[in-house]
């Protein structure tokens, strides 16, 4: 089998693309999406033995994948991490901002470094990662941006970090969509709502045992896929998009248009799109 994406064959053919976060979960499927519709990816983050995995399986369906380890929260190795790919393939078309992580804990329960650790994760590496893809790269030929941030509107308890650090993200995508639109760079992000990811299997403890309920929380009742996500990133990236700038668009199945004030009838109807051939269900979600 092969990734059955809903876009033409070859859409990004010729193109160097970015996935950081590249070894798992979301950045994991759009990477293989990515690469089934032509272009050249280049895997980013800090486990090499999930990167060369990763790399492997887009070899094995025909793909074209590098890699490079590198943690984005350090600014020297996010400098000369851009320079090796630009070294290699000579122009960076496009930049997927994934690489991210929080856990759970109540705000007051929060230290300094807890915070600031969470926040140089989802806020500052994505700086630096786009930062640097702009000056070295899209400052001069163009290019297109989608950071991936959350559902962040309502507030996030049990994770104010992570939330925090979100809600930067947003408001960054923004600047640098207005800043950098006169060289040609578009930046765009996708803020995923719950989605059926490896990423919910590191979750332990009490937030562990909510995670299969929060379904009852989404009017569709049901989690996003990986790919619905993906699907998503590749439009923004695409030439479809080309006017679209600054813009934050939620896959979230309409979950954080409400509240617990109006009842959610039992829903039907709702179809899942999954062309992800590799995609597994979370362990999590399979448990009793």
């Amino acid at each position: 089998m092969s990734y059955q994406s809903v876009f033409k064959d070859q859409l990004f053919s010729g193109k160097n693309i970015i996935v950081t976060g590249g070894g798992s979960g979301i950045g994991r499927c759009t990477a293989h999406e990515l690469t089934a519709l032509g272009a050249r990816v280049y895997l980013i983050g800090r486990n090499e033995e999930k990167l060369q995995k990763v790399q492997q399986e887009i070899a094995e369906d025909g793909g074209i994948a590098a890699y490079r380890v590198c943690d984005i929260r350090i600014e020297d190795g996010v400098v000369a991490t851009v320079k090796s790919i630009i070294d290699e393939c000579g122009q960076i078309h496009g930049l997927v901002n994934n690489a991210g992580g929080q856990y759970p804990s109540p705000l007051a329960a929060i230290t300094q470094k807890g915070f600031e650790t969470v926040v140089r994760t989802n806020l500052t590496g994505g700086f630096l990662f786009a930062r640097e893809v702009y000056n070295q790269s899209m400052s001069k030929s163009g290019g297109a941006i989608v950071n991936i941030t959350a559902d962040n509107w309502g507030g996030m308890p049990g994770m104010a970090h992570s939330g925090a650090a979100r809600a930067g993200m947003d408001n960054l995508t923004k600047t640098a969509a207005y800043e950098w639109g006169c060289s040609g760079v578009r930046v765009n992000a996708v803020a995923p709502g719950w989605v059926a990811s490896s990423g919910m299997d590191t979750y332990e403890g009490p937030f562990r045992a909510v995670i299969p309920t929060l379904i009852k929380q989404v009017p569709l009742q049901r989690m996003a896929t990986e790919a619905e996500v993906s699907s998503l990133i590749c439009f923004l990236l695409s030439e479809g998009a080309s006017f679209i700038s600054g813009d934050t668009i939620r896959v979230d199945g309409a979950a954080s248009q409400g509240s617990g004030v109006w009842p959610l009838p039992k829903a039907k109807n709702s179809n899942s799109y999954n062309g992800f051939h590799r995609a597994v269900t979370p362990k999590v979600l399979q448990e009793d």
